[in-house]
């Protein structure tokens, strides 16, 4: 768990205070619902069951944290726990009901799977834009208020403008977030595709994917045969990429006296996060 989640999660508990509801009582299961802003949507039925059968021999060990809502309560954090609460029959389930805004609601259930490491790649990018966009907080704000980074934060956000089909090949583990990020420099969709569907059928790894992208840029180029990159050009593009979270190109002239270095850039958002790591110098 990083240090910077930890001190989030623990702060907004904390900022909330205490209220007259914070102690642990009993809630019937029937009065329970699941949040509707939980960013996890794959539940590990395997792990449910390990949870069911602890539950069964030893309790529920960690309450599960509620809201009230207009009909019943709201589950903030816990749903695992409570499917297999529910799974093992239990009535009632030990819970502690906090007074929270939507904003707080939704802020707490990320962060939980966070610490958890429960989301799959393409859920904590939705979870990402769904805060940014009904708190109307920016990338910063959202990076400084969960203890990430921006470019972390902007990242995962850029993957929710890959197709969907591509972005069911990420969700469903056949595509790392390293060979994403690769992806969305391809243009246009169809070829865009076509390398996801090569990627994952071959097993490619993500320096395989990126040769295979530079070398169907060449091939399409209408421009003067482009010279040869050498080892080292190609050492410092991946170290490039990798630091700016996009695609880097050095293109350098037939006597490899001068060039220049291409970033991409996917939206003005992201523009001014690069702008701002040149700004920084690092």
């Amino acid at each position: 768990m990083a240090k910077g989640l930890g001190r989030g999660l623990d702060a907004l508990f904390t900022d909330l205070g205490p209220d007259k509801n914070s102690s642990v009582q009993d809630i019937s299961v029937k009065e329970i619902r699941p949040n509707p802003h939980q960013p996890r949507k794959i539940f590990n039925e395997e792990a449910i069951e390990e949870l069911k059968q602890s539950i069964q021999s030893h309790g529920i060990l960690q309450p599960i944290v509620l809201r009230k809502s207009i009909k019943g309560y709201e589950i903030v954090a816990g749903e695992r726990r409570y499917r297999a609460a529910k799974a093992a029959g239990m009535k009632e389930v030990p819970a502690i009901v906090k007074e929270l805004t939507e904003a707080q609601m939704m802020e707490l259930a990320l962060l939980e799977n966070l610490q958890r490491e429960d989301l799959t790649v393409m859920e904590e990018a939705a979870a990402y834009q769904l805060i940014i966009d009904k708190l109307k907080v920016t990338q910063a704000e959202l990076a400084s208020r969960i203890g990430k980074s921006r470019p972390h934060i902007s990242n995962y956000v850029r993957l929710l403008d890959l197709p969907a089909g591509i972005q069911e090949m990420i969700a469903e583990g056949k595509l790392s977030m390293g060979h994403a990020r690769a992806l969305l420099g391809v243009k246009p969709h169809k070829k865009q595709f076509e390398a996801a569907q090569k990627t994952a059928e071959e097993g490619w790894t993500v320096r395989q994917l990126e040769n295979w992208i530079r070398e169907e840029k060449e091939n399409v180029s209408h421009e003067t045969k482009p010279v040869k990159k050498d080892v080292f050009i190609l050492d410092r593009e991946e170290a490039l990429r990798e630091r700016f979270g996009t695609t880097v190109q050095i293109r350098q002239s037939k006597s490899g006296k001068k060039g220049k270095i291409e970033i991409e850039y996917m939206s003005t958002d992201d523009l001014n996060r690069i702008l701002e790591m040149l700004d920084n110098k690092g």
